[in-house]
């Protein structure tokens, strides 16, 4: 039987496909649910679920070739990744990008970085130290 959730986050995207494999494969979350319109992934507790963006909307959102960060929302998602030198390489091969090392700051116990996924969100990691 899956965990309780507790904790999560929902992603809407207009390539749902290429963003949860973005996120499963930079944050080794397990995908427990694949349908059309949305992917879950997550353990103990915690879910991201990637929700296709509806046609009616997802026509006027253009994704630009590298993606245009979007800097303008009030959210940011974390992530903890046992290597953000890994998660750099990782994000690239994903269609996405982690910003480099001259980028990185201290926060409590870990190493933090700021990044971007193949539509442009932004979110953080964190490597423990």
């Amino acid at each position: 039987m899956p965990h309780p959730l507790h904790a999560g986050a929902v992603i809407y995207a207009k390539d749902i496909q290429q963003v949860s494999a973005f996120y499963a494969g930079l944050t080794g979350l397990p995908v427990t649910i694949s349908e059309p319109e949305h992917v879950a992934m997550g353990e103990d507790g915690f879910e991201v679920t990637i929700v296709l963006i509806r046609p009616e909307f997802a026509d006027a959102i253009t994704i630009e070739v590298p993606p245009v960060r979007r800097t303008e929302t009030p959210v940011k998602l974390v992530f903890a990744v046992p290597s953000l030198e890994a998660a750099r390489t990782k994000a690239q091969e994903l269609g996405g990008d982690v910003e480099g090392v001259e980028h990185e700051w201290s926060l409590h116990d870990y190493v933090v970085c700021d990044g971007h996924d193949p539509e442009g969100n932004i979110f953080q990691l964190r490597q423990h130290v």
